[in-house]
């Protein structure tokens, strides 16, 4: 079984339109979307769930008011302010680092296991889909990647499908690391702006750090022609090989608002272009 992990170091570059696209492309796979924080990959592939769970991915801190003696121990000591004068705790604030429940000298606080999120299991036309939604404000994305990416595995080994295709989460931090541990190669995707570029350059140390093979694909090449040769360039210098460039086409948007992947539509500059850079992603992960 094979992994391919499609990021990008900043939001906004097409990642989740080219994992749908790569999606539909292949004969057979399990699609795993870990931008958890702001999951969309249910929007082009239009997901039938047939099995969901909470996840519950840390703890709060909880005080008993018949034991605490409002000593104030633990609020002169939770350096994130989440202990209110009137000994409750506040759980948006609540990091669970569970200090005041180590400190309290009545043993009144206890730390109680919060949810955090929903995953899900469902049917797409393009293949089963394990997908999740952080609530917002919680924290733990990292291990509700993990989860999703284990829960693909697991559906890809009891069907024995040969491929799973994980949306990473954007930018560089925890998601992101959780989304690319381990897999058997990292596709970039970026666009030609001097932010694309930077961000770009972060996402490539990143999974360097991992020794995992790396690919880049500049997205609307065409709006920036001299920008797309500077990153190019720099893929060239840093040894990450160019899997395609895909120019900018108005069907990609208008495919979107139809809630499909575009190359599920007519032929266009964008589709036949995403379509030679699946043959060589391929081709890579294949090796």
């Amino acid at each position: 079984m094979k992994e391919l992990a499609i990021i990008s170091g900043k939001g906004g570059t097409g990642k989740t339109s080219l994992a749908a696209c790569f999606a539909f492309l292949a004969e057979s796979l399990v699609l795993a979307d870990c931008d958890v924080d702001a999951a969309d990959l249910h929007i082009l592939t239009q997901p039938r769930i047939i099995h969901q769970e909470p996840f519950v991915g840390g703890k709060k801190a909880l005080i008993a008011p018949d034991k605490c003696s409002q000593c104030g121990i633990c609020l002169e000591n939770c350096r994130y302010g989440a202990i209110k004068e009137v000994f409750e705790v506040d759980p948006v604030a609540c990091e669970g680092c569970a200090l005041c429940h180590y400190l309290c000298p009545e043993s009144a606080i206890t730390m109680e296991e919060t949810l955090n999120g929903t995953w899900y299991i469902s049917e797409t036309r393009m293949g089963p889909m394990v997908h999740a939604n952080l609530i917002p404000g919680e924290e733990n994305s990292g291990k509700l990647v993990a989860l999703v990416r284990n829960q693909a595995k697991v559906i890809a080994e009891e069907r024995n499908i040969d491929m799973v295709i994980v949306d990473g989460a954007p930018g560089v931090g925890c998601p992101v690391i959780s989304s690319i541990t381990g897999v058997d190669h990292v596709v970039i995707v970026t666009e030609p702006t001097m932010s694309g570029l930077h961000d770009m350059k972060r996402a490539a140390e990143l999974v360097r750090g991992f020794g995992t093979p790396i690919s880049l694909v500049i997205n609307k090449w065409d709006i920036h022609p001299g920008m797309a040769m500077e990153i190019e360039e720099y893929g060239k210098s840093s040894d990450i090989p160019l899997a395609g460039k895909i120019p900018y086409d108005r069907l990609v948007t208008d495919s979107m608002v139809r809630r499909r992947a575009v190359v599920e539509e007519d032929p266009g500059p964008a589709s036949e272009a995403i379509v030679e850079v699946w043959k060589v992603i391929n081709q890579h992960i294949c090796k």
